[in-house]
């Protein structure tokens, strides 16, 4: 049996310019998560009435943000599709056909005719492209991150780890900012009719240069060692479940409550703000952008407190960090002091990448390099759906059936203090953080079984 270090490589095998495959996964995750996010803005001030003009107002809205939860039920399954062919046949290729698919999914919703033009088939159409959506980013989740990671040089796993995952607050600022340019530039009654798709026609353009760069990246080194060591197996999911199941819960509880808070801070603070707290509503995105410029810049700090001292200790202390800041968050936004405000939002800022910028590496390290593209989806996306999909639903009735905004901080405390714990336990199964020396298997040889 060949042993080969936990990047998947041997020490025959040198990585091909890792600079350049880290520009590209942030390249191509920045646009995947500009296309998702754009939706949500679009749902949030258009689509109902583009979509939807038959119901009431506040019916367009709700299935308007029914149509943008449809991205992420499509997101588990982009991830299983593409986890199994990315340890198939190879990183490279599946990522470059998921850029595509969000891409083309986003450029269609710019074109696609509206209710008053095609009637029914109208949001019929858009929910189809919202589940191309979907199926694009979950390829892209944890695809990115390995690629990236697979080929960083040696003492610096943390830090190309990290870079796919700069592209979630990118993404939302392009997004954000690509929106309110266009919306400020034409009167209120043009960009509802029309303008709202120059945001998304605009996506066939970024897809382009996204494309130009991902294509000129190679192959992941820790695939090419899979290929040459004949360990390509059939049914890679099935493979990875071999981890066993104390690893693989322990991995997703600690990573739930960052989607969680994550998609709480970008969206329903949104909402909250400007119908509960009367906040204007470009303040409250300005704001959100802000952080996340925050959230963007800090993540490279946090790649290298990690290479240097180790994940443990960093990822432990930003679950705490962060349900601090859950328990503070909401009480600071309902003073209804604009200072303030901006104070709970930059917090959140700067306390969600401590642990974001590392779960990646952390969800990937979990699994051998033959079986990695399938297992780290399935807990990325597992972890997106009971945190991400869930949270901006969940805050919505606990604010609804208590009339405050105290159910939803316990709420966000709880699940921090989940994951905290579940953190805490993988760190005492897994103590460095990592596994040590991968060892594939030979052909018809024993599984693998994750170090203690």
């Amino acid at each position: 049996m060949n042993s080969i270090d936990s990047t998947g490589e041997s020490g025959g095998h040198r990585r091909a310019a890792p600079g350049r495959t880290a520009v590209a996964t942030l390249a191509g995750t920045t646009l995947e998560w500009y296309d998702f996010f754009l939706y949500g803005t679009a749902a949030a001030l258009v689509f109902d009435k583009q979509f939807f003009p038959s119901l009431s107002s506040a019916a367009g809205t709700l299935a308007a943000f029914g149509t943008l939860a449809v991205g992420f039920v499509a997101r588990p399954l982009g991830g299983l599709v593409f986890g199994h062919f990315g340890d198939r046949i190879g990183r490279k290729a599946t990522l470059v056909v998921s850029l595509l698919l969000m891409g083309v999914g986003s450029t269609l919703i710019g074109v696609i005719p509206t209710y008053e033009s095609i009637g029914f088939w109208a949001p019929v159409l858009l929910v189809v492209l919202r589940i191309v959506q979907g199926i694009g980013l979950g390829g892209e989740g944890a695809g990115a991150t390995l690629m990236s990671m697979e080929h960083a040089p040696a003492g610096k796993r943390n830090l190309y780890a990290g870079f796919p995952q700069m592209g979630t607050p990118a993404g939302l600022v392009l997004a954000n900012l690509i929106f309110l340019g266009t919306n400020s530039s034409m009167p209120d009654a043009a960009f509802a009719a029309w303008g709202w798709r120059i945001p998304f026609l605009l996506s066939i353009v970024l897809v382009a240069v996204g494309l130009t760069i991902r294509l000129r990246v190679t192959e992941s080194p820790s695939f090419n060692r899979v290929l040459e060591q004949d360990a390509v197996v059939r049914f890679p999911l099935a493979e990875s479940l071999k981890v066993g199941f104390p690893r693989l819960g322990l991995t997703l509880l600690a990573v739930v409550a960052n989607s969680a808070v994550a998609y709480v801070f970008m969206v329903f603070t949104l909402s909250y703000g400007t119908k509960h707290l009367g906040y204007d509503k470009q303040f409250l995105i300005l704001g959100v952008t802000g952080a996340a410029v925050l959230w963007f810049a800090t993540i490279p700090l946090w790649t290298r407190v990690a290479d240097r001292h180790g994940r443990r200790t960093m990822f432990v202390g930003g679950s705490m960090a962060i349900l601090v800041w859950c328990a503070l968050f909401f009480p600071l936004l309902d003073t209804g002091n604009s200072v303030l405000t901006v104070v709970a939002l930059a917090g959140m800022g700067l306390v969600i990448p401590v642990t974001h910028c590392v779960q990646g590496g952390i969800i990937a390290d979990t699994f051998p390099a033959h079986v990695r593209y399938s297992g780290s989806s399935l807990i990325l996306q597992a972890g997106a759906i009971l945190g991400g999909g869930l949270a901006p639903m969940i805050s919505t009735a606990l604010l609804n059936s208590g009339g405050s905004s105290a159910g939803v901080t316990w709420y966000l405390v709880a699940i921090c203090g989940v994951s905290l714990l579940g953190a805490a336990a993988l760190f005492r199964l897994v103590p460095d953080g990592a596994p040590g020396p991968v060892a594939l298997p030979e052909p018809g040889g024993e599984a693998w079984t994750a170090p203690r």
